[in-house]
C-alpha cells in the first residue's frame, strides 16, 4: 500500500488497526489482556497519551498524542504488535 503519512512531532494521530484474517476472529477481545500489557510496555519505553481507545473483535480506533519532538508512532505500533502477536502465538 502507499500510505501518505503525516510526521507531525508532538502531534495527536487517529489510527485503525485490523487484524490481517477479520472473519470470525476475535483476538482482540478474547484475549485483551494481551494487548493492554502490550500498551503499558511500550508506554514505558516510548511514552504517549492515549485520548481514546475502541477495541473490536478484529479491529480497534485509537487516538494517540506523541511527546513533543518526537514524531515516530510507526515504532510504537511495530512494538505493540510484536508484544501482542508473540504472546498470542505462545499462548
Amino acid at each position: 500500500m502507499d500510505y501518505r503519512r503525516a510526521w507531525c512531532p508532538g502531534g495527536t494521530y487517529f489510527f485503525t488497526v485490523n487484524l490481517l484474517e477479520r472473519r470470525g476472529n476475535r483476538l482482540l477481545v478474547e484475549r485483551i489482556e494481551l494487548l493492554r500489557a502490550a500498551v503499558q510496555t511500550v508506554k514505558r519505553s516510548h511514552p504517549f497519551i492515549i485520548h481514546g481507545w475502541v477495541v473490536l473483535p478484529e479491529h480497534l480506533h485509537c487516538i494517540l498524542e506523541l511527546p513533543a519532538g518526537d514524531a515516530d508512532f510507526a515504532l510504537r505500533w511495530r512494538l505493540i504488535k510484536l508484544l501482542v502477536f508473540t504472546a498470542a502465538a505462545k499462548a
